[in-house]
């Protein structure tokens, strides 16, 4: 079994599954850092390798700065080229907001941004020029101070004489933009269409841009007439160490829609995800994943369940789709089954599913494609050729519901599915959700693989909401606004105002100043990120934090003051 698992490391899908069966320890000789006792013994100014590749990289400046200073004149001489190498690599990481990242952090548990953002810090230096640099959404899960940052980056990058294209939603980048270029005007059907083009003012001066409406003030993200207000009833975390977190303890009102803010890497995941929702776990299904080191948590008697929806993917497999996940492709397959052509030929529901035998195509098993082997290099997929990629009998295809078949609803998109499935209630009320929480522009049968985490988040949180609410749940969400335009935040804050409504308290971890600015209550971790965060800086109403000084509450008053 070791020797397979050591011929497919590279295959994660294979990895994943063997890692359940195996139990991962730290080497007793190594201590985990990979070197020899030799190599672990060598210092430069105080530190060793070890030592710097475990210190946040915004402190490492701070280490190599102190090393001209720590040696002798001889071996300043040959270290001085490496030190100023050294020095600027580390201040690009810095620039581009990843400076509380850590050097001996893993690759593969980084997020997207983060990885994008490694991967910009590594083209500033290469000191290319008439280059076209194209960035999908590079703010993902930074905080203001960073966006400001990450600007300046790219703005150097453009000073080099390169030309950079942001797919963007963020207002302040928008602002920033020497030219902007707006497709719309809504998404799917609705939309491919360019809108408005020329600088932020010309795009802000046109009249049906939606982002033209936003960035001139007409349109913004509603700020409830009135906020909810903390009661008794709350959830509190005791000496939570997790991490950076030191030795902090947060209390969690409920009832409201609470936003845990802060730097990135400043520990609102640490507090959420790597304590609060495993401690949840552990409390309510006798999980075994141990949460992260806390004295404690009060207040799990008001509470009869905690529901994370968080950005991992909804499935590994291109047969998992929105569909399927959702559950809502089971009420259109009965509408399939109950028409006069499906019962002519005597299918049932069953026939209309791409994953059992019956009426899939049975050449490509029901994915549409085949996979050819090419021996040293990737498989490729090429449509099957019996089904040309349809998935089904013909027998099945020509069953007809209103004009559609099924594979034909397979490539509709959620806002048009709707409008053919608006007389079948258990579909109806799932495409509903779904375009609530800003998905409307999404195909029904896309591959759960192709999806970004922000879609898949939302995926979840429409699939929690299709469920009855208790009235007693917390929902836990990591920056559930990431990809999203201001005007479909806006729809996705409706969302969440109702869940509260119902009695049930949210609390997410955000960025957005416009979710910050609609939540009842602020948390805001800081001062900064790494080892400078970890503490309770301000905490209070969105007006509190804005008053308290703090780098979120900064930029919370700055953006208030422009509406």
């Amino acid at each position: 079994m070791l020797r397979r698992y050591a011929d497919r490391v590279e295959d994660t899908a294979y990895r994943e599954k063997m890692e359940q069966l195996l139990t991962t320890e730290t080497c007793p000789d190594c201590e985990g850092t990979r070197l020899r006792p030799q190599s672990r013994q060598v210092t430069v100014a105080g530190m060793s390798i070890v030592d710097a590749a475990r210190i946040p990289l915004a402190s490492l400046v701070a280490w190599i700065d102190r090393i001209p200073g720590q040696v002798s004149e001889e071996e300043h001489k040959f270290a001085e080229p490496v030190i100023d190498d050294l020095r600027e690599r580390v201040r690009r990481l810095v620039d581009v907001g990843v400076g509380y990242l850590t050097l001996e952090r893993a690759t593969p548990t980084l997020s997207a941004g983060e990885a994008q953002r490694l991967r910009l810090a590594a083209l500033l230096g290469s000191g290319l020029t008439g280059v076209l640099y194209v960035l999908d959404e590079p703010t993902i899960g930074l905080h203001p101070a960073d966006t400001e940052r990450l600007v300046e980056v790219l703005r150097r990058l453009r000073d080099l004489g390169n030309t950079v294209l942001v797919i963007e939603h963020d207002l302040d980048v928008l602002r920033a933009a020497d030219h902007v270029i707006d497709v719309g005007p809504g998404a799917g059907r609705d939309g491919g269409r360019i809108v408005a083009a020329g600088t932020p003012e010309d795009v802000a001066a046109t009249a049906g841009s939606v982002t033209g409406d936003h960035l001139a003030g007409r349109r913004t993200v509603p700020v409830p007439a009135q906020r909810r207000v903390a009661g008794d009833r709350a959830l509190t975390v005791r000496g939570a160490k997790a991490h950076n977190l030191k030795d902090v303890t947060v209390r969690l009102p409920l009832g409201l829609l609470v936003a845990v803010t802060g730097p990135s890497g400043s520990g609102k995941s640490s507090l959420l995800l790597d304590i609060l929702d495993r401690a949840a776990r552990r409390h309510f299904h006798g999980a075994g994943d141990p949460p992260g080191p806390h004295d404690g948590i009060d207040g799990w008697e008001h509470l009869d369940k905690v529901v994370t929806i968080d950005q991992q993917a909804i499935g590994r497999v291109p047969r998992s789709n929105a569909a399927t996940y959702s559950d809502l492709f089971t009420p259109i397959r009965e509408a399939f089954a109950a028409t006069a052509g499906a019962r002519r030929g005597k299918l049932t529901a069953g026939h209309f599913s791409f994953n059992v035998a019956g009426g899939r195509c049975e050449r490509c098993t029901g994915a549409g494609v085949l996979s050819v082997s090419m021996h040293f290099l990737p498989a490729v997929e090429v449509r099957c050729p019996s089904c040309r990629g349809r998935r089904f009998k013909r027998e099945v295809l020509d069953v007809r519901y209103k004009g559609h078949d099924i594979a034909e609803a397979l490539d509709m998109t959620v806002a048009d599915a709707l409008d053919v499935f608006a007389d079948v209630p258990g579909a109806a009320t799932r495409l509903r959700l779904l375009a609530d929480v800003g998905l409307g522009y999404l195909p029904l049968g896309q591959p759960a693989t192709t999806l970004s985490g922000g879609e898949a988040q939302r995926i979840k949180l429409a699939k929690e909401l299709a469920r009855r609410s208790t009235g007693r749940t917390i929902y836990l969400l990591d920056e559930p606004t990431t990809g999203l335009h201001p005007a479909d935040t806006a729809r996705l804050l409706g969302v969440l105002q109702r869940l509260v409504d119902a009695g049930n308290t949210v609390l997410t971890i955000e960025h957005d100043l416009d979710v910050i600015r609609a939540a009842d209550w602020v948390i805001d971790l800081g001062p900064g990120g790494g080892s400078a965060g970890g503490e309770v800086v301000a905490e209070g109403t969105p007006e509190q934090v804005a008053a308290s000084g703090s780098r979120t509450g900064g930029y919370l008053g700055v953006a208030s003051s422009e509406r």
